[in-house]
C-alpha cells in the first residue's frame, strides 16, 4: 500500500465509523446474500459479532502505517477462524462484501482511488491471513 492510499482508508473509515452497527448489519446481510454457505460459519448474536467485526477494521485501520504490528494477530486470528470452518475461498466474497458495504456508507465519498485503497488494504491483510492459515495452499 502506498502512503496516499493509507490516508484514504483512515479518512473514509472515519466517516463509516459513526455508524458502525449499521455497516456491520450491511456486511452481514450482503455476505449472507452473496455467499449463503458462509451463514452457516456463524453461531449467537450477529450484533454482538458485528461489535467484533468493527473492532478488528478499527484496529487495522488505525495501525495501517504499521502492518508489521496487525499482520501477526491477523494471522493468529486466521489460524483461529480454520476451526470455525473458514476456508480459503470466503475471504474473497468477504472482501467483496466490505467493499460493497464501504460503498453504501460512504455514498459519492468512494471514489474509485477509496475502493482500489481498500481493495489493496484487504488484499494485503487477506493474502497473509491465507497463507498463515493454509500454508499448504
Amino acid at each position: 500500500m502506498t502512503p496516499q492510499q493509507v490516508v484514504l482508508v483512515q479518512a473514509s473509515f472515519a466517516k463509516v465509523a459513526p455508524i458502525a452497527e449499521q455497516a456491520a448489519a450491511l456486511f452481514y446481510d450482503r455476505l449472507f446474500e452473496t455467499a449463503p454457505e458462509t451463514r452457516a460459519l456463524f453461531h449467537g448474536d450477529m450484533t454482538i459479532q458485528g461489535r467484533k467485526l468493527m473492532g478488528a477494521i478499527t484496529t487495522v485501520v488505525t495501525n495501517l502505517d504499521d502492518l508489521g504490528a496487525v499482520v501477526p494477530v491477523a494471522q493468529e486470528l486466521a489460524r483461529r477462524h480454520v476451526g470455525y470452518g473458514v476456508r480459503p475461498e470466503h475471504y474473497a466474497p468477504v472482501g467483496a462484501a466490505l467493499l460493497w458495504t464501504l460503498e453504501q456508507g460512504l455514498g459519492g465519498d468512494f471514489t474509485p482511488d477509496v475502493g482500489a485503497a481498500w481493495a489493496a488494504a484487504y488484499g494485503a491483510l487477506s493474502g497473509a491471513m491465507i497463507a498463515a492459515a493454509y500454508p499448504e495452499s
